[in-house]
């Protein structure tokens, strides 16, 4: 059943939002996520686990969603699998970004020759948050192409959210010893864990509490469907209110497989209280991103 509206509506009222932050959600041409939402649907007769897309719209009905939700700034993830890819996909997101004023430019990056080339120039084209998907990339973020990256975008103070935790399935270069290695060496760099890092979540929340510019966000953690698949580990719920103003809400809209309002739900039953609540799903966001403030 697809979310309504006043579900998300009510949320933000309790609380007293102005609007919702999220910062994981995708936006890509259509024949890449055609091939992406192709994965989710082989996904089920492979695992057993079925992962239906719940929001499988035309790219103008997913936007106006997103604002009938109440979300005042998004991204548009989207990420390579292959070289010769990335510069490509910079350009479809900086036009994006251009006409879809409340969509946060969302750029990538893989490690290739000309890759400082592209990031720079996205960086100069007003990219304001990158994505790197460790899993599906298939490359270790230490890489030496990579390094004057990471470097500019740690000095340029721009976020990227990188997916690096081992779920939904592990990759060579998954898991927190890469990032631990890459954050060794740009202790700066203000990363932000996908999922919650899971299933590793101790060792995600051990990274932030050792670097204050790493970040993680909600995306499908805490919902019935991760908690089935890898659950949270009850002892971290502490942690997770000592570490409230870095963790931001993320959903993976459009592809979650179940709806917009449910991942509100699963944070809101944590536990945590209000206050916790409106940092996650709006302040820390805004700050980050030097959104207005209510």
């Amino acid at each position: 059943m697809p979310a309504t509206a006043e579900a998300v509506r009510a949320f933000r009222e309790r609380l007293g939002l102005p609007g919702l932050v999220d910062v994981h959600t995708h936006f890509m041409p259509e024949r890449v996520l055609a091939k992406v939402w192709d994965y989710f649907d082989a996904v089920g007769p492979l695992t057993g686990v079925a992962w239906p897309i719940t929001y499988r719209h035309e790219e103008e009905r997913r936007v106006e969603l997103l604002r009938e939700f109440g979300v005042r700034a998004f991204t548009s993830m989207l990420y390579p699998h292959k070289p010769a890819m990335a510069a490509w996909l910079n350009a479809w997101a900086a036009d994006f970004a251009a006409r879809t004023p409340d969509c946060l430019h969302t750029a990538t990056f893989f490690p290739e020759a000309d890759v400082a080339a592209y990031t720079e120039q996205a960086v100069s084209d007003g990219a304001r948050v990158f994505k790197a998907h460790l899993q599906v990339g298939g490359y270790d973020p230490n890489d030496d192409r990579l390094d004057s990256v990471w470097g500019l975008l740690a000095e340029a103070g721009i976020p990227t959210v990188v997916h690096c935790g081992s779920g939904p399935a592990p990759g060579k270069h998954t898991g927190p010893g890469p990032v631990a290695r890459l954050l060794a060496r740009h202790p700066r760099l203000p990363l932000v864990v996908a999922h919650m890092g899971m299933p590793e979540y101790t060792d995600f929340l051990d990274l932030a509490a050792r670097y204050p510019e790493v970040r993680l966000d909600t995306t499908i953690a805490f919902t019935d469907f991760s908690e089935r698949l890898g659950p949270f580990p009850p002892a971290e719920l502490g942690r997770l209110a000592d570490l409230g103003d870095r963790i931001l809400l993320g959903t993976d809209f459009p592809n979650i497989p179940y709806p917009y309002e449910h991942q509100l739900e699963a944070l809101e039953r944590l536990g945590l209280g209000d206050d916790w609540l409106r940092a996650v799903c709006h302040d820390n966001a805004a700050r980050l991103f030097g959104l207005p403030l209510p």
